[in-house]
């Protein structure tokens, strides 16, 4: 089966297409610098040529509001415009659990604007919806640093680590489109404030972590449901102590 992994290059994408060409099947690993452009349409018509699968794994280069907009709205309608002409038969996108409720952030209102156009497609569908990637916890910190002090919120997360994120896109591409939103979320559920403050001082980086309930993330204030899901999610396996021992370094 041909199948194209929009942002094949990047940390999920890259993970995705690994797992699927071990699986036997044709991948291509489509980006910008492969002379795939979503947002110009340059490349996309000889990329879905024959394709059966499409994964949208593409993120926004820039988190500015306008821009996110503007990204994933023009990017989600090239993409399938061009599948549509193709007859691509399964549209995969990945999300964000918590997009609905989060539509202070302008980054959540241009996901939830991608998932809207993808569902109106008419081209059958599932969107994955997933926890913070355990990989971002230093971009999250950074987001709430001044000075030597991190302010987060003590809200609830449940993060995912790539690996068990990118498992769930190649199952998903292998599978009957769902037509509906299906959610994953981390093994274990901890305080974003004190999860943070555990990477950051196994990392041993100096700065200090304060819980501050108005905190916001990306431009939204958080609650305990904001970023977790009670909707049965499918569960990785990947602990922080077992993905902090393999993948990252103290500096």
């Amino acid at each position: 089966m041909k199948i194209v992994v929009i942002g094949g290059t990047g940390l999920i994408g890259s993970k995705t297409v690994e797992r699927l060409r071990k699986r036997g099947h044709d991948v291509i690993a489509a980006s910008p610098n492969s002379g795939v452009n979503t947002i110009t349409g340059e490349g996309l018509a000889e990329a879905l040529s024959a394709a059966e699968v499409v994964l949208d794994l593409a993120n926004s280069p820039s988190f500015e509001d306008k821009a996110v907009l503007e990204f994933f709205e023009t990017s989600g309608r090239n993409l399938l415009a061009a599948e549509k002409l193709a007859g691509v038969r399964h549209h995969i996108a990945l999300s964000v659990v918590g997009t609905e409720r989060l539509q202070e952030s302008g980054y959540f209102r241009g996901k939830l604007a991608q998932e809207m156009l993808i569902k109106a497609s008419g081209i059958p569908y599932t969107i994955v919806h997933s926890t913070q990637f355990m990989e971002f916890l230093g971009g999250i910190a950074q987001s709430g640093t001044v000075g030597q002090t991190v302010r987060l919120s003590p809200a609830y997360v449940q993060p995912i680590v790539s690996d068990d994120v990118a498992d769930v896109m190649a199952d998903v591409a292998l599978a009957p489109p769902a037509n509906a939103t299906i959610e994953i979320s981390g093994p274990e559920r901890a305080r974003l404030s004190e999860l943070v403050a555990r990477y950051l001082k196994a990392m041993k980086d100096p700065r200090t972590v304060e819980a501050d309930a108005e905190a916001k993330y990306f431009g939204a204030r958080l609650n305990d449901q904001s970023l977790v899901s009670d909707n049965n999610p499918r569960l990785g396996s990947i602990t922080f102590e077992q993905w902090f021992a393999k993948s990252a370094q103290p500096r």
